[in-house]
C-alpha cells in the first residue's frame, strides 16, 4: 500500500476532528458484507422521484452526447472532429471550451423552485463528471475547475443552498475515473498495481464533497475499468457511514468497482436506464433521460428526440410500482438555462404528482405490481390502502381489476375528483368499476389516474411479467369521445 497523499491525510484528520462520537449501535468494517448490512435511510424509499442534472465543460460544444471529448479525442471519431474544424478555430483544444461555460444565466432559487414544482423529493448534480472538471473550487483540480475558469463561482454551493431552502435532499454524482488525468492513465498502464490517481485526485475530491457540502446522497460512477480494490471504496463507506458528517443520513449507489454493479452498495442502479421487468428483493433505482440520445444538453436535439409527457409517467408509475425510485435528467445549456421543453415535462409531471403524488410518495409495492391481462393498470400501496394507476382511459368508463378482492368494507374512490365511485364484485372476485361519466378532464389529467381502493385483498395468482421482462410500451391514452 502506497503512502497517503498530503492532502488526504489532511482532509482524514480534519473529518477526524470534526466528527461526532458514534452511535452506540452497529459500526461497518472495510469489507461488502458489514457495508452491505446497513440499513439504507428511509427518506431515500419515501422520496420516490428525483432529478438529474448533467452539467459541465461539455455543454459547450452541446453536441453528441456529454462524452465529447472522448469521442473526439479518445476514440478519434472523425463526426466529432468534423465538428470542431467547422465550429471552432484551429488547434482549439478541449480546455479551451471551459471560458465559455459561463454560467452567466444560472439562478439557482430558480432550479430550485422548477425542481420543487416538478415534485422531486431529491436532485443529484454533477460535481465532477468523466473530463474531470470540477463544479467547486477543488483543491485536487487546480485551474480545471468552476471557480478557477468558466463561471468564477461554486456551482456545487450555490445549487446545494438553493435546494435546503425547498427542503429537496441533495445528491451529488461524482466520476471516479477522468479519461485523460495523467495519474490514472499511469495507474492503467500498470493494471492498476499503483494507486497513485485515486490517493492524490478521487479520495481527496470525495471527503472533500463530504466534508464541504454534507451531501444526502452520493451518485458515484466511472468505476468500471478497475476493481473497487483499486478505488478503496470500501474503505471510503466504512468511514462514510460510521464517522461523517452524514453517517446517519448519507445514501449511496452501487458503483463502485466492476465488481459491484447490482451486488453492492447502497441502492442499485446496475446500469443506465435499468428496469428490472419485475419486483426486485434490493431496492434500485432507473435513471433516463428526457433527451434520449444525450445525458448532457445538445443544441440540436429533435422533439422526437425527447420523452413525452406519457412516456415519463408510465416510466414512473411502472419503476414505483417495482419497489424503484425515478430519476429523471436534464442537462443544462453552460449559460445555466433548462430549455423550455425540459421545463415544460418536468411542470407537466408535477402537476400530475398534485393529484396522483398520493399513489407515489411514501409507497410500497403491494401483492400484485401489474394486472396480469394489461400493461396499463399498475399498483402500488401505503398501510392498508391500494392504488391502482391506470394509463388508459376505458371508452365505456368501465375499468376491470381482476387483482383486488373486495370485502362488505370496500371504498373506491378517484383521485382528484370528490364523488365516491360505484362499483360491483365481478364473478371471478374481482372489481368492475364505474367511471365518471364524462371527459378525463374533470381531474385534470391528460395521461394517468388512480383509484384508491379501501377494503380490499389480493387475488393470489401470479403476475404474468416473467423475470427480467421489462415492459417498455407507452400506454397512457385517453379516448377521443367522452364515456356515457
Amino acid at each position: 500500500m502506497e503512502p497517503l497523499a498530503p492532502l488526504l491525510l489532511a482532509l482524514l484528520s480534519a473529518a477526524k476532528a470534526t466528527s461526532r462520537s458514534p452511535p452506540s449501535g452497529k459500526r461497518y468494517s472495510p469489507d461488502w458484507a458489514s457495508l452491505d448490512s446497513r440499513p439504507l435511510p428511509a427518506w431515500y424509499d419515501a422520496a420516490k422521484f428525483g432529478i438529474f442534472v448533467h452539467w459541465g465543460v461539455f455543454s459547450v460544444p452541446a453536441w453528441g452526447s456529454e462524452w465529447f471529448w472522448w469521442h473526439w479525442r479518445g476514440e478519434q471519431n472523425p463526426a466529432y472532429k468534423r465538428f470542431v474544424d467547422e465550429h471552432f478555430p484551429p488547434r482549439t483544444t478541449y480546455a479551451d471550451f471551459a471560458p465559455a461555460f459561463t454560467a452567466v444565466d444560472f439562478e439557482p432559487d430558480e432550479w430550485a423552485k422548477l425542481f420543487f414544482e416538478a415534485g422531486a423529493r431529491y436532485v443529484v448534480l454533477t460535481s465532477k463528471h468523466h473530463e474531470g472538471f470540477t463544479n467547486w473550487g477543488s483543491k485536487v483540480s487546480w485551474n480545471w475547475n468552476s471557480v478557477d475558469t468558466g463561471p468564477h463561482r461554486d456551482l456545487v454551493g450555490d445549487l446545494g443552498k438553493a435546494l435546503k431552502q425547498r427542503r429537496i435532499h441533495y445528491g451529488l454524482y461524482h466520476s471516479l475515473y477522468e479519461w485523460f488525468h495523467p495519474l490514472y492513465l499511469a495507474d492503467k498502464k500498470n493494471v492498476f498495481k499503483t494507486q497513485d490517481f485515486v490517493l492524490e485526485k478521487t479520495m481527496p475530491e470525495l471527503y472533500e464533497l463530504v466534508l464541504r457540502y454534507k451531501p444526502d446522497l452520493i451518485w458515484s460512477d466511472g468505476d468500471w475499468e478497475a476493481p473497487d480494490t483499486y478505488w478503496n471504496s470500501t474503505s471510503f463507506l466504512a468511514w462514510l457511514y460510521n464517522d461523517s458528517p452524514v453517517k446517519d443520513k448519507v445514501v449511496v449507489n452501487d458503483r463502485w468497482g466492476f465488481n459491484t454493479s447490482c451486488h453492492h452498495g447502497g441502492f442499485y442502479n446496475c446500469q443506465d436506464k435499468f428496469a428490472p421487468g419485475k419486483l426486485p428483493d434490493h431496492k434500485w433505482e432507473m435513471c433516463t433521460s428526457i433527451d434520449k440520445m444525450s445525458w448532457g444538453y445538445r443544441s440540436g436535439m429533435r422533439i422526437g428526440e425527447i420523452m413525452t409527457e406519457a412516456e415519463i409517467i408510465t416510466e414512473l408509475v411502472q419503476t414505483v410500482s417495482y419497489g424503484g425510485n425515478y430519476l429523471l435528467n436534464v442537462g443544462p445549456t453552460k449559460e445555466g438555462v433548462i430549455a423550455p421543453i425540459f421545463q415544460e415535462r418536468l411542470q407537466a409531471l408535477g402537476k400530475w404528482l398534485k393529484t396522483n403524488g398520493e399513489a407515489i410518495y411514501e409507497t410500497q409495492p403491494w401483492k400484485v405490481q401489474k394486472e396480469n391481462s394489461t400493461n396499463y393498470i399498475w399498483y402500488t400501496s401505503k398501510g392498508n390502502v391500494v392504488y391502482a394507476i391506470f394509463l388508459r382511459w376505458p371508452d365505456d368508463c368501465v375499468l376491470n381489476l381482476q387483482s383486488p378482492v373486495s370485502s362488505a368494507s370496500t371504498k373506491v374512490t378517484l383521485l382528484g375528483f370528490s364523488t365516491p365511485l360505484k362499483w360491483k364484485a365481478t364473478p371471478d372476485k374481482g372489481l368492475q368499476v364505474n367511471l365518471p361519466s364524462a371527459t378525463p378532464s374533470l381531474v385534470e389529467e391528460t395521461y394517468g389516474w388512480t383509484l384508491k381502493l379501501l377494503g380490499v385483498t389480493v387475488k393470489v395468482e401470479k403476475e404474468s411479467v416473467k423475470s427480467g421482462e421489462a415492459d417498455t410500451s407507452h400506454p397512457c391514452s385517453v379516448p377521443q369521445n367522452s364515456c356515457g
